[in-house]
């Protein structure tokens, strides 16, 4: 089992920044892709971003690219999402999700591809 635990999440204004954090604990976290994921209001959870074991590789949504980014610490147990330039669009719940990977730059992206996730975090941005 591998448990996940978002955080950082909060109201901030179009155009400002927001790091999230995802700590877990459990089973050897550097054996784990790592993903972000979100969902807004009334629509489906859809892929944000997503990191290797080794941090090597990553790969963004078009959504969201050139504005976040997707890091990890394999020390700390824990990925982050760095958020800038925030739109109102992009007001949801983020969740962080991961998947037992083989390969240390492998990447998961699909819903269905994750083992474990966390409970979420709320992200609120206006206009």
């Amino acid at each position: 089992q591998v448990q996940l635990v978002e955080s950082g999440g909060g109201l901030v204004q179009a155009g400002g920044s927001l790091r999230l954090s995802c700590a877990a604990s459990g089973r050897t976290f550097s054996n784990y892709g790592m993903d972000w994921f979100r969902q807004a209001p009334g629509k489906e959870r859809e892929f944000v971003a997503a990191i290797s074991w080794s941090g090597g590789r990553t790969y963004y949504a078009d959504s969201v690219k050139g504005r976040f980014t997707i890091s990890r610490d394999n020390t700390k147990n824990t990925v982050f999402l760095q958020m800038n330039s925030l739109k109102y669009e992009d007001t949801a719940v983020y969740y962080c999700a991961a998947s037992r990977l083989y390969s240390s730059d492998q990447l998961a992206t699909s819903y269905h591809a994750m083992d474990y996730w966390g409970k979420g975090t709320l992200v609120t941005v206006s206009s």
